[in-house]
């Protein structure tokens, strides 16, 4: 992991970013990134908050104009009504806040976040690594297809198995770097129909370099 790691900082440098300190916001962030791409969910994102303004107004606004604000980020039929019955799930145990989740244990917010409809561990690794700082590594297709090529993850394990193995080979203090370069590099060289091998800064300690 630390040879992986020190390569990928030759390529892609160290992210500096810090936690943001707003985990609805990246909560629904991530709802709106399943199956587009960044561009389409930002512009989602901005038209819902645009349209509908805080999270209360969101929470209580049909889930017909919802959809309309977030349609440019496709399947939006599916993740309005997912994003109303979250806020909903959350307003239910009293304030629309998830700033306690700090106070809390990784597998105690980990839990909470996962009961929440629709939320599975990567959007649960999101809100804790990207809005608090705290200890989990979120396992995308990037990442697991990347990790499983380098021999670190279990390929076809399903992703709950996936992000336990990552949370553990992680590096503390470096679950955001490792997250966000080995992405960048699924992004841009590892990609999952013909590899870039022959311009792969891993290609010597890969063992499914020139294989796939």
């Amino acid at each position: 992991m630390r040879a992986v790691r020190d390569r990928l900082r030759l390529v892609y440098g160290v992210p500096v970013a810090g936690p943001h300190g707003q985990p609805i916001a990246e909560l629904i962030l991530t709802v709106l990134s399943q199956s587009t791409s960044d561009r389409n969910r930002d512009v989602a994102y901005l038209g819902l908050r645009e349209r509908l303004g805080d999270w209360e107004a969101v929470r209580d606004a049909p889930v017909e104009a919802i959809e309309a604000a977030i349609r440019p980020g496709g399947i939006s039929q599916i993740k309005s009504a997912r994003i109303k019955a979250i806020l909903g799930a959350i307003a239910a145990g009293g304030e629309l806040d998830l700033a306690w989740l700090v106070q809390r244990s990784v597998p105690e917010a980990q839990r909470y976040l996962t009961s929440l409809p629709g939320v599975g561990r990567k959007t649960a690794a999101c809100v804790l690594l990207f809005a608090f700082g705290m200890r989990d590594v979120p396992v995308d297709t990037h990442v697991s297809r990347v990790g499983a090529r380098l021999g670190l993850l279990p390929s076809g394990a399903p992703f709950e198995a996936l992000h336990d193995t990552m949370l553990a080979i992680t590096p503390r203090g470096q679950e955001l770097e490792f997250h966000l370069n080995l992405l960048r590099h699924g992004r841009r060289t590892c990609y999952a129909r013909r590899p870039n091998c022959g311009g792969c800064a891993l290609q010597r300690m890969c063992p499914s370099a020139f294989r796939v």
